[in-house]
């Protein structure tokens, strides 16, 4: 069969080496690819966002299945395009996908169906918000309702804090047309766990637990960015907060969306906060988290294939999917600068070296110039290291990271090192 993934990232590139290992599939494309991926398929220079033309492409070239990886793609109706021209998709439709393009849909869904979650408001006007905060206690949360790329969310200690995060998003428009609304919330105290979970609108199959590092510098300081670095598993994540989770929170939303119209088919993402009175949902992502993606598919067994057909089929009850044991850890290394202003173009050397040691490095932000692999964004690889358990992994992550050379990088210390 032929596969088109859409998305250039370190997502994708763990996604297309993972459908790359299925014995099923001829030829993968990815639009519009990267530097590590061009090596797996062949990279079409499509925007992930131009759904016309990735329709198109996916129809003159009789691919078999769509694989969307970004949240644009999904939010704006890509799988539903793709399904009226009569090839399969992975992913869910656009009424799904309003679970984390919309923070007040998915708050709203949640207080309705009595899902655990922080206490919020929502507001639509810059000068009623600070009203509000101007009379509240802090640490409080401050979300833009829509995408923002993983840093539309503001964690404010004080007052001061709170209305810069206000100007930035609502009046600055940092965030663009996601800043027409915000939510404000409680501030959760614990620890944050990620649980990725393959439902088919009925089923709910939780992937192997991660932990994500959000923050730029190490011991959680600065700002946030798209994720620093990941591990799993998560070493606070038991057998019994797995139950009460299924019973509490994943079974319930997805029966919630069904209840909803908007049944949900793809990867549902679950950001938990554990805290005193439980666990709590902090958001929902429509898709494979980045990076956790990069911890979680290499320690998948199963053919994702069978995963995926068996999603898009609604047979996911009829499937076993497995998983290797021990652990697995991706230390991201990004452009100096990031999250803000960063330079590209810088070579990169040591690769070859960091996968003859077992590392697998997954490339984000990079592309092939006249046969030299450069950096182009600001998250440039996630080198991830498998071990026969967690510290082990974090050891080998690192050991790759030290052979990876590029100008200006930057990386975490403590990744998994909670």
């Amino acid at each position: 069969m032929k596969v088109l993934v859409v998305g250039g990232g370190g997502r994708e590139h763990t996604l297309v080496w993972k459908i790359a290992q299925s014995p099923k599939v001829s030829k993968i494309f990815c639009a519009p690819g990267n530097g590590g991926i061009s090596k797996l398929a062949e990279c079409i220079n499509i925007k992930t966002t131009d759904l016309s033309s990735l329709a198109s492409f996916a129809k003159q070239n009789k691919i078999d299945l769509v694989v969307v990886g970004p949240d644009d793609p999904l939010a704006m109706g890509l799988v539903d395009m793709i399904e009226a021209e009569g090839i399969k998709a992975f992913g869910p439709s656009k009424k799904g996908a309003e679970i984390e393009a919309s923070k007040v849909f998915s708050k709203n869904l949640m207080k309705k169906y009595n899902i655990p979650t922080a206490n919020y408001e929502v507001f639509e006007d810059p000068s009623e918000v600070k009203k509000y905060l101007e009379k509240s206690s802090f640490p409080l949360v401050v979300k833009a309702e829509g995408l923002a790329l993983g840093k539309g969310v503001i964690i404010a200690a004080e007052i001061g804090q709170a209305l810069k995060a206000i100007d930035e998003i609502m009046i600055d428009r940092a965030f663009g047309d996601a800043g027409s609304r915000v939510v404000v919330e409680e501030f959760l105290q614990g620890q944050e766990v990620s649980i990725l979970a393959f439902t088919d609108g009925k089923t709910v199959v939780p992937m192997v637990s991660s932990q994500d590092h959000k923050r730029i510098f190490d011991n959680d300081q600065g700002p946030n960015t798209g994720g620093m670095g990941t591990f799993s598993p998560s070493r606070i994540y038991s057998n019994e907060l797995a139950e009460e989770c299924m019973e509490k929170i994943y079974l319930p939303t997805v029966r919630a969306m069904e209840a909803e119209g908007r049944k949900f088919k793809g990867v549902l993402y679950f950001g938990l906060m554990i805290t005193k009175d439980g666990p709590k949902t902090l958001e929902y992502n429509a898709r494979f988290g980045d990076p956790e993606t990069q911890v979680v598919i290499p320690r998948l067994k199963t053919d994702i294939i069978d995963i995926f057909e068996a999603v898009i089929e609604e047979r996911l009850d009829k499937i076993n999917i497995e998983w290797y044991p021990g652990g697995a850890a991706c230390v991201v290394m990004a452009s100096g600068g990031y999250p803000g202003k960063y330079n590209k173009g810088y070579e990169i050397s040591g690769i070859e070296e960091a996968e003859s040691l077992g590392c697998m490095a997954f490339h984000a932000g990079t592309k092939v110039v006249n046969g030299t692999l450069i950096t182009a964004g600001g998250r440039v690889l996630g080198v991830t290291g498998l071990g026969k358990d967690l510290d082990e992994a974090i050891k080998k992550a690192y050991e790759g990271v030290e052979k990876v050379k590029f100008k200006e990088a930057h990386h975490r210390k403590d990744i998994g090192i909670k």
